[in-house]
């Protein structure tokens, strides 16, 4: 469910008490642990935490490049994690922790989909966040970005 909300805080009232409180409790584990030179704002009708044009305005859309975000969606809540996305180690390494912990693991490309917050191996997200600072991620965005180049020649 795509948002028009404005600021974070106008996005979290408009949802029900019950994902609010779920989306409140992965949002203060993403702001503990998300290393500095991150943002969070309101885009893309979410919650983001992105590297903001000021620092890197070379993406490929123009938009500020997203590292992480949350939302509610129509069936469940999701927490987008592109760190885990942009590297397929990364993702194995996720997955494996993330099914050892005995929590539902339900994910897509880029994120895991969530009912209530208890879904969550919350000390993994936390751990996630912190792995990688804004440096690290725009330099593997940019091979990502050489390499889609380099195939389309």
């Amino acid at each position: 469910m795509r948002s028009d909300a404005a600021t974070v805080d106008e996005y979290l009232a408009e949802l029900p008490e019950e994902r609010r409180t779920a989306l409140e409790a992965v949002r203060s584990v993403v702001l503990e642990n998300l290393p500095g030179g991150y943002e969070e704002t309101m885009n893309w009708g979410m919650i983001c935490y992105e590297i903001p044009l000021r620092v890197y305005p070379d993406t490929y859309n123009k938009r500020p490049l997203m590292y992480a975000a949350l939302a509610s969606q129509k069936n469940h809540m999701s927490l987008y994690l592109m760190s885990v996305y942009a590297s397929p180690g990364a993702a194995d390494a996720f997955e494996q922790e993330y099914r050892e912990s005995g929590k539902r693991y339900d994910m897509g490309k880029s994120c895991v989909r969530f009912r209530r917050v208890d879904d969550l191996p919350l000390e993994l997200i936390g751990r996630t966040i912190a792995a990688v600072g804004p440096g690290d991620f725009i330099a593997r965005y940019e091979e990502l970005r050489a390499g889609v180049r380099a195939r389309r020649r």
